[in-house]
């Protein structure tokens, strides 16, 4: 008999071969023009950019395009899969951000409450000249206007002794007055522990993964997942060649990041919850957070502050938002919304046009993973593709 862990690994398994069959009848119909992909991919390869590369393309809930290229293992030869598991390290924060509107959707809590409420050591933050003109709120934290500075890492497997730490740390700015990339969705991961009673991990699992078939979506990988990860990979000595990077993530044990970046998963299950977000909140007939919350976690919160790694952005509720396309995003409607990972992984989900561009590969130490040359070629070939060279 299946023990509790088998019956979910073979629920998940169940799941994704389902969803690579309903892309293989999909192929079919979809526009030739997609198979330019791939090759694209492969001369990146080729040029040792990257190991090898797992893309997606999701227009009107119907996947078009999902290819494998390459390795997940050069040195063994391990040929990159359509579910090869990879770490998708920020990408975590809009899922944090979506458990966070999901409490207040239950009326557990508002996102303008100051984040003392919670965890009361917030209360006596301070900037280098003395006590801010207000406190941090919770919207502070998942638009990165908190002014809280410093790493994202989880201290000793616990978020309640990592929101303790950071709320000792010296503000860098007045909350609210500018935007910088901050542990705000860090300490949103202990408020969720703390109005949901669970554990964040729990929590996720409970209310989003499995909800959403996604199932092997996790912090801690099994050792079959452990085989199906791919290597993290970066520039060799002689800048021509790649080598394995050592992983800030092993996924095995206590999380050394959480909240803020941590998440494991494959392709066919992130463009479930991208699905969810682009449909206003429910898949497949099953509703995972309110409409109105997904209107505010996709619409610019930040006013006119420069925000983002990429020119013509602004800040919404976990998610970056295309203000102005242009070099990167030149490719994309304005409203566009989405995030990346420090690894290379990238979602930008298109309402306009009702498009997911997903793109999954595993590099460090390569520049700035927002603004790359793959991350633009893949996004330019699928919109060309899919409706020709014009916006």
């Amino acid at each position: 008999m299946l023990d509790r862990r088998q019956f979910l690994l073979a629920t998940a398994a169940g799941a994704t071969t389902a969803f690579l069959k309903q892309i293989a009848s999909a192929d079919d119909s979809v526009d030739r023009r997609l198979a330019k992909i791939a090759p694209q991919m492969r001369e990146f390869v080729d040029a040792k950019q990257i190991s090898g590369a797992v893309t997606l393309v999701a227009h009107k809930g119907k996947t078009v395009h999902l290819e494998a290229v390459g390795e997940a293992d050069v040195a063994d030869h391990r040929p990159m899969t359509k579910d090869t598991l990879f770490g998708i390290a920020s990408m975590t924060k809009p899922i944090t951000a979506t458990a966070v509107m999901m409490l207040q959707d239950d009326r557990k809590l508002s996102i303008d409450d100051p984040v003392s409420k919670y965890i009361p050591k917030f209360k006596n933050a301070q900037l280098a000249t003395g006590k801010p003109s207000r406190e941090i709120t919770i919207r502070d934290l998942m638009t990165h206007t908190s002014g809280l500075p410093g790493d994202q890492g989880v201290k000793d497997g616990s978020l309640e002794k990592t929101a303790d730490e950071m709320a000792a740390r010296t503000l860098a700015f007045q909350p609210g007055s500018k935007w910088q990339y901050s542990p705000g969705l860090t300490v949103c991961g202990r408020v969720i522990e703390i109005v949901s009673g669970a554990s964040y991990e729990n929590f996720l699992k409970k209310r989003i993964f499995q909800p959403l078939k996604m199932s092997e979506s996790t912090f801690d990988l099994t050792p079959e997942q452990r085989r199906r990860l791919a290597v993290l990979y970066k520039p060799g000595a002689d800048k021509k060649s790649i080598e394995p990077a050592t992983p800030q993530l092993a996924g095995d044990g206590a999380p050394t990041y959480g909240p803020s970046g941590g998440l494991f998963s494959t392709a066919a299950e992130i463009v479930r919850f991208y699905q969810m977000i682009l449909n206003g909140g429910e898949l497949e007939g099953i509703r995972i957070v309110s409409r109105d919350a997904v209107a505010q976690m996709t619409r610019i919160q930040t006013g006119e502050l420069v925000t983002g790694f990429t020119p013509g952005n602004g800040w919404g509720l976990g998610f970056c938002i295309v203000r102005e396309p242009q070099e990167v995003s030149k490719m994309l409607s304005p409203g566009t919304f989405g995030h990346g990972g420090a690894w290379g992984t990238q979602c930008w989900v298109d309402p306009k046009r009702e498009v997911i561009y997903l793109l999954m590969i595993q590099r460090r130490d390569f520049g700035n993973s927002d603004a790359s040359e793959i991350r633009g070629a893949f996004q330019e070939l699928a919109a060309e593709s899919l409706f020709g060279r014009a916006q």
